[in-house]
């Protein structure tokens, strides 16, 4: 087989593709290649070819070169979400291409601000045709080398599966899989994005994943977001999902998204929710972060800095979480379908600087009550400016007004109630007058509902509950041992999201994250325990699909090493929440906590320049031990 290199059809930063944070890319399930991560906006042909798929909403393109190299370029992750947003195609499907022609433009701003990734992945989808595999950017380049061969993993076959041989490709793979699924009784859903074929199902026990993953033509499978995906790769699911869908004609009629969020428990819909909010928030959090590490790791080594450089410092390390209701208000209404600019003001509302803290209210709560003051004989007192509540006097009683600086659940709560606020002032305020009345009527009614309801009432409940967790969290070797150890069965779940709106909380109240070198322990033991699976199997087939998809999670992705590796054999995901409670209660005991949040692993150990950084590294390297050892000491491979 003949080695290629491919020039990059997007200019940006080349990475391998196991980097990707995507575990269908990631472990290679589509092809090999690279990514372009911080990509500029305009993608190129690479090569003299064909455009063999252009996927409608403009989020991914299949091109086939004069010389026979199937390419996918994917722009972005989940972009396909955008319905075409900020993508502007040049070029479409069946047009033949010359090397160096413009085929799409789009905004990568556009793309963020949704919450979502642009690293964009570059994969050839027939690999199996190629040796070495080159992508190359002006003097970048990434080379993927062909897996070894193993001509011992056979396909097995039911024997009745011989009718559908001598039908067409795309024919045969659907009607395999709605016999493997359990049947058209058991479908609830089905729609596909540029690679798999998403399934909502009613049973999830009917689905035979072994058999599906060794039809030939489907190239994966896996369950994320309640969805059922099958990786049939670009263009040729189109072809499948279109014969699929006939043998019951009512998927046509879609709602895939709408089914899997009604087939979620309780918990895991607020869990979806609470990810919805904060994850478009959490980058600024992370580069918050970034920068109290490096003045840590700076200020360690002993510089001595001006006071107004220092402010400058400040200004980078604290804007985020001083305005941080304001982040919260605005994600929330963009959820919700409220207008994200009005969420931004009612959150600016909540921190507005002649508002008194309320954390240093209720700090000066117990100084109060040893001098015998109410908070109203305080207010005005030198001693007590700005550590007691503004008193309103309503008439009939008197009301206090603090702000909710550094709060999330009164942001959270009164964004929804904003967003449902404006939406009702829709339906009866005429257009006419709607640009004026209803962003006024709005604001001032979820401002006084905020500052005399929803305010105080989420912010005791957020005390209450946050602060018992934070509590749980500072008990020397048993919470890390606890939270450690159970991390990874939460992230099972898909409910793991519900701790952003924590370790925002704990940035925000004592500007650490203790949560988040818990849970890089857990995580690190995850890929070790997939590591020692992956030495001990005999297949170099497999052994090469293991290592794939362990090493995201040494980048602070598990799933391709959970669901593809530790969670089908089972005791290695044991093993490595043994190893994640062992490093978790070690870290601790030496009170670890990261400056940020949202990275772990090896891109975490930015969050601990602070002095933390060996103490760090040691207890990642005692959970990926323990995760490792155990698995590799007491697990069979004929188990």
């Amino acid at each position: 087989m003949k080695d290629i290199r491919i020039s990059s059809p997007i200019n940006g930063t080349l990475i391998p593709l196991n980097e990707v944070n995507d575990p269908v890319f990631a472990g290679g399930a589509m092809g090999r290649g690279a990514a372009v991560k911080n990509p500029e906006g305009k993608v190129y042909s690479p090569f003299d070819g064909e455009i063999t798929v252009f996927f409608p909403t403009g989020h991914a393109i299949g091109l086939k070169s004069d010389d026979g190299i199937e390419l996918l370029i994917h722009v972005g992750m989940d972009t396909v979400k955008l319905n075409g947003e900020g993508f502007s195609p040049k070029a479409e499907a069946g047009a033949k291409v010359k090397r160096g022609q413009l085929l799409l433009e789009f905004d990568p701003q556009v793309i963020t601000d949704a919450g979502y990734e642009t690293t964009t992945p570059v994969v050839v989808t027939n690999p199996t045709e190629f040796g070495a595999i080159t992508i190359e950017l002006e003097g970048q380049e990434v080379t993927s080398a062909a897996p070894a061969e193993d001509s011992s993993a056979a396909v097995e076959k039911d024997s009745d599966d011989a009718q559908y041989d001598n039908l067409p490709d795309e024919e045969r793979v659907a009607k395999l899989i709605m016999k493997y699924v359990g049947g058209p009784d058991n479908v609830r859903t089905a729609e596909h994005c540029a690679t798999r074929l998403r399934l909502i199902v009613n049973d999830k026990s009917k689905i035979q994943e072994k058999k599906i993953e060794n039809i030939d033509g489907v190239k994966g499978q896996f369950f994320a977001a309640q969805q059922y995906q099958i990786i049939c790769g670009t263009g040729f699911v189109d072809k499948v999902t279109e014969e699929f869908i006939k043998l019951k004609p009512s998927l046509s009629a879609g709602g895939g998204k709408e089914a899997a969020y009604e087939q979620m428990t309780l918990v895991q819909k607020i869990s979806r929710t609470l990810g919805d909010v904060f994850v478009p928030i959490i980058p600024v959090l992370v580069a918050t972060g970034l920068f109290m590490g490096l003045r840590g790791a700076i200020t360690s080594l002993g510089s001595e800095w001006s006071p107004n450089f220092l402010l400058m410092t400040q200004v980078l390390t604290d804007t985020a979480f001083a305005f941080l209701p304001a982040l919260v208000c605005w994600s929330t209404m963009n959820k919700f379908g409220g207008t994200p600019v009005i969420g931004i003001v009612l959150g600016l509302m909540l921190v507005f600087p002649a508002l008194p803290n309320a954390y240093a209210v209720g700090g000066a709560a117990q100084e109060l009550a040893e001098k015998g003051l109410t908070w109203i004989q305080a207010y005005g007192m030198p001693d007590f400016e700005g550590k007691v509540p503004i008193p309103i006097d309503l008439g009939f009683i008197t009301v206090p007004l603090v702000g909710y600086q550094g709060s999330v659940l009164p942001a959270l709560v009164l964004g929804i109630f904003a967003a449902k606020l404006q939406k009702w002032l829709k339906t009866f305020v005429p257009d006419v007058i709607d640009l004026i009345v209803t962003p006024f009527l709005t604001l001032l009614i979820s401002m006084l509902l905020g500052f005399f309801v929803v305010g105080p009432i989420m912010h005791g409940i957020e005390q209450v509950v946050f602060g018992a967790v934070q509590n749980f969290l500072e008990i020397p070797v048993i919470g890390g041992l606890v939270i450690g150890g159970l991390q990874q069965v939460i992230v099972i779940f898909g409910v793991h999201h519900v701790f952003s709106a924590l370790e925002i909380y704990l940035l925000s109240t004592i500007h650490a994250d203790p949560f988040n070198a818990i849970i890089t322990c857990a995580t690190i033991a995850q890929g070790g325990a997939a590591v020692a699976v992956a030495v001990k199997t005999r297949d170099a087939k497999k052994r090469a699909l293991y290592i794939s998809s362990a090493v995201p999670a040494f980048l602070g992705i598990t799933e391709p090493a959970i669901f593809g590796i530790n969670l089908r054999f089972m005791k290695p995901f044991v093993y490595a929440c043994c190893g994640g409670a062992v490093g978790g209660a070690i870290s601790s005991a030496m009170g670890l906590a990261g400056t940020g949040m949202g990275i772990t692993v090896i891109p975490g150990m930015l969050l601990y320049m602070n002095g933390q950084l060996i103490s760090y590294i040691i207890v990642n390297l005692i959970s990926l031990a323990v995760g490792f050892g155990l698995t590799y000491t007491l697990y069979k491979t004929e188990e």
